[in-house]
């Protein structure tokens, strides 16, 4: 393998080849039914050349069209009238592998099904659960990268975990919830969760008798889950500098050193925490991944970049650059994006608030630019700093920035989201995660009745 992959590679311009071979495994319950159990093998390689005005590309199945590939790349690139430098990275020679507590690729498929339909029934057995979707996912790759300034890197990754979709139904009330198990290579955190299901099946249920929420504008909590969905959704996607590079007007608003937030706010891009589906070494650009401080104290101070985008801005590549399988070209994507520990606790934002509401659990939703709207999964009346009658049907809206300045308690009691999973240009990458703490933000408008 690597002595084709060196071979391939020529002097002229930039040249780099990341081979591939990833496996994958689902199984998919709807309602009481098995719908689908897929096992698949992809196997292919993606070369890039930069010799011109732009990058050229090539894909392709077989290993022995590997030069031809990288010739054709580089043909292409020299087309491309005009030139830019990439951003300097260390050379790198290593073998990176994956340690699982319970190894996945040990465990019988029919082991798989019979968990998964464990918990699928779990669900299902409760009066007022209308239907389900539970599915298990497995992802094995093995990533060889060679580029012709002498960097060749192996790295395996892998990726298991259980997505159970909840819906639960009285007449014409119909909630949607689900919750995230595992998310990380070990199939021994699947295990042992019938208690957060069945504390999932309930909130679900309870829904069903929740007043919606009267719309409006309010000081509010979000838990964990709906935090790192904010914040991965609403600034995560800014703080990717392919969008920043190529647009003057965003570039007037994100300078680095504006106060985005209080002192106490800091958010944080980071692909070396274990167990995540957003770890990995080193990015599809043969670079490694590093800590990367998008807000710190409160102020603008970092964000996302391929080596294209650092040497057009003038900054240090951090080892955000991947595409989703060999078909694809990498762009600039987050890792594991997160708000981490404040000051304060729960149980002081609660107190704080005469009339609010207390947000759980992320639904869907979308960005433009700076503005957002999100779904919530359930939520809770707050009323003189207690916890008061479920609500449902809340959803979030706003500018990214006016929030920000908004928040006023930011907890200490930081949690990773399980659920991997973000889309973008096309592609869509199963090891992205985020987290966060609670956090308070005043004058949150909420849609609803």
């Amino acid at each position: 393998m690597e002595n084709v992959l060196r071979k391939s590679l020529g002097q002229e311009g930039y040249q780099d080849i990341r081979f591939e071979d990833l496996t994958q495994t689902s199984i998919v319950y709807k309602g009481k039914e098995l719908d689908s159990i897929t096992a698949s093998r992809l196997q292919g390689g993606h070369a890039r050349a930069l010799a011109g005005g732009g990058w050229g590309t090539f894909s392709y199945t077989e290993l022995d069209q590997t030069p031809n590939a990288a010739k054709e790349a580089l043909a292409a690139s020299k087309l491309i009238p005009g030139s830019f430098s990439l951003a300097k990275v260390p050379k790198v020679q290593e073998e990176v592998g994956v340690e699982p507590k319970g190894d996945p690729r040990e465990i019988s498929l029919a082991e798989k099904k019979s968990l998964l339909e464990k918990y699928n029934n779990m669900v299902l057995k409760h009066e007022g659960i209308q239907s389900t979707e539970a599915r298990y996912y497995e992802l094995n790759r093995m990533k060889h990268f060679c580029n012709n300034e002498g960097s060749m890197i192996h790295q395996e990754q892998l990726l298991v975990g259980i997505i159970l979709r909840i819906i639960a139904r009285r007449g014409s009330i119909i909630q949607r919830t689900s919750v995230a198990l595992g998310g990380s290579p070990h199939f021994q955190d699947l295990l042992n969760k019938e208690e957060e299901i069945e504390e999932k099946v309930k909130e679900t249920l309870g829904l069903l008798d929740a007043e919606p929420v009267k719309a409006g504008n309010y000081t509010v909590i979000l838990d964990p889950d709906c935090t790192s969905v904010f914040i991965h959704e609403a600034f995560g996607h800014l703080s990717e500098s392919d969008f920043l590079a190529n647009n003057p007007s965003l570039q007037k608003v994100m300078v680095l050193g504006r106060q985005f937030g209080p002192p106490f706010l800091n958010v944080i891009d980071d692909p070396n925490i274990p167990d995540l589906p957003g770890y990995f070494r080193y990015d599809d650009e043969g670079v490694q991944g590093k800590e990367t401080f998008l807000i710190k104290d409160g102020k603008l101070s970092g964000r996302l970049h391929s080596r294209e985008t650092a040497g057009k801005l003038g900054e240090e590549p951090t080892g955000n650059c991947r595409a989703q399988n060999y078909t694809f070209t990498p762009i600039v994507r987050m890792t594991t994006t997160y708000i981490d520990n404040g000051p304060h606790t729960f149980l002081e934002m609660l107190e704080s608030i005469d009339n609010g509401l207390y947000l759980k659990g992320a639904g869907g939703g979308q960005t433009s630019g700076e503005f957002f709207t999100f779904g919530t999964q359930i939520g809770y009346k707050i009323e003189n700093g207690k916890l008061g009658p479920m609500v449902r049907d809340a959803t979030l809206s706003g500018n990214l920035f006016k929030t920000l300045d908004n928040i006023k308690m930011v907890g200490n009691d930081l949690i990773f989201r399980r659920a991997g999973g973000c889309g973008k240009g096309s592609q869509v990458l199963a090891d992205v995660s985020s987290g966060a703490p609670h956090v308070k933000i005043r004058d949150m408008a909420i849609g609803g009745r």
